[in-house]
């Protein structure tokens, strides 16, 4: 059911019982999270003024924000991309495409470049939406693009990987894998590296689109990888987390999490640490050399969120409804925050983005939410309404009850 009409439900529902007796300034994010480790973290600017707050489209957001200079750019299931404020949670613009939005945002100059469902890759002007140009591929764009100097790379569902021209929108070439290509693309040396629902994981010449090597999973790679010192990590819904030699594309190690993984490696390259989520609600840290577990914390649902680091904590998402800030050394809870209040549970699956000690993150509700770590809160959502009106209805309820209980006894 549409969010929008689910709102107006409730909010009739309840009206009508209530009426009876008985919600770095200046950096540039120009890839999926922010960088190859996927870090998902950016110094907050002095002048900024941190604020709990959400801010509802009508559709869910499963696309993971980019930030910059204060201003949060995003997409909703609903066909738009959103530019919002960070310090209020107000929209400096929108545009609507004609398809749904699960790619994630990339910005590079004075453009943002996105893809849509209807198969088409835009390019925006950051300070007003309008679009520059528009390159249509032969199905959807689940895949988030990645710039680097004057090309976006990006991966289709009609099974290929295109190098596009970023001044006017030519294509520069393309790739065919054979099946979708969700997993968004990373680039390390003169290296492409990106997953495809046909199972393998690719390596690329990022000049000419020629294949390098490519390496086998088990099942299909909707895991984006991340890269470090000679070293490629993904997911595959196989249920493995898979290390991979860079040079050759040989197998250095893999680990078995027991359930699809969707979510995307996080690395902290001071620590030696990959975390990563599953869809049993597992998030793992596993040393980077050899794929030994350090720690593991359960969740409430499915974790496809890629974790973000900011100081000694990791933060993500689950379907279960619920952002979960742990401790990045032990995988202690630190704190959580669930905008359903446990009993209106919307999945939330959009990657967080950290701007110094605020947490951005959107969620299956349609909302996209601001939250304080510091002060380990986030805004009073719509639910809470709903659930303190349905709170009132049944206490109202439950005293017309017993005043009708206690006037038949009388009558008696």
């Amino acid at each position: 059911m549409n969010i929008g009409k689910t709102q107006i439900i409730l909010g009739f529902m309840i009206t009508c019982l209530l009426a009876s007796p008985a919600a770095v300034a200046g950096a540039d994010w120009n890839m999926f999270h922010e960088n190859a480790q996927h870090t998902g973290y950016i110094d907050q600017a002095a002048d900024f003024t941190p604020t709990v707050w959400y801010f509802s489209t009508q559709g869910a957001i499963t696309s993971s924000p980019a930030i910059l200079n204060k201003i949060a750019y995003f997409g909703s299931e609903e066909g738009h991309v959103y530019a919002v404020n960070l310090e209020d949670g107000t929209k400096l613009w929108d545009y609507k495409t004609d398809g749904a939005i699960i790619s994630s945002p990339a910005i590079s100059g004075d453009y943002l470049y996105i893809g849509s469902t209807d198969g088409y890759l835009y390019a925006q002007d950051i300070k007003n939406g309008n679009v520059k140009w528009k390159y249509k591929t032969g199905n959807s764009i689940e895949s988030s693009p990645l710039v680097y100097n004057d090309t976006i790379y990006v991966g289709s569902n009609d099974g290929r990987i295109y190098a596009i021209d970023i001044s006017n929108g030519t294509k520069k070439w393309e790739y065919n894998t054979g099946n979708a290509v969700r997993s968004s693309p990373v680039i390390s040396g003169d290296t492409l590296l990106v997953g495809s629902d046909d199972s393998k994981i690719y390596a690329l010449d990022i000049a000419t689109g020629n294949k390098t090597w490519e390496y086998t999973t088990g099942d299909k790679i909707e895991s984006s990888p991340a890269v470090m010192n000679d070293m490629v990590y993904v997911g595959s819904d196989d249920g493995k987390a898979y290390a991979i030699n860079i040079t050759d594309g040989t197998l250095v190690w893999n680990y078995d999490m027991g359930k699809p993984v969707a979510s995307s490696p996080t690395i902290d390259t001071n620590d030696n640490s990959l975390f990563i989520g599953a869809d049993n609600g597992k998030v793992l840290c596993l040393d980077t050399r050899n794929g030994e577990e350090k720690w593991n914390y359960t969740a409430s649902g499915a974790v496809k969120s890629t974790p973000a680091i900011f100081d000694n904590k990791i933060v993500f998402g689950s379907s279960g409804g619920t952002v979960y800030i742990v401790n990045k050394y032990n995988g202690n809870e630190e704190w959580t925050y669930n905008p359903g209040y446990g009993v209106i549970n919307y999945a939330i699956e959009s990657s967080p983005a950290v701007y110094g000690n605020m947490i951005y993150i959107g969620a299956g509700d349609g909302s996209f939410y601001a939250l304080n770590n510091d002060k380990m809160n986030g805004p009073t959502s719509v639910y809470a309404y709903y659930l303190g009106g349905a709170a009132i209805i049944i206490i109202a309820l439950l005293i017309v009850v017993r005043a009708i209980r206690n006037r038949r006894k009388k009558e008696e």
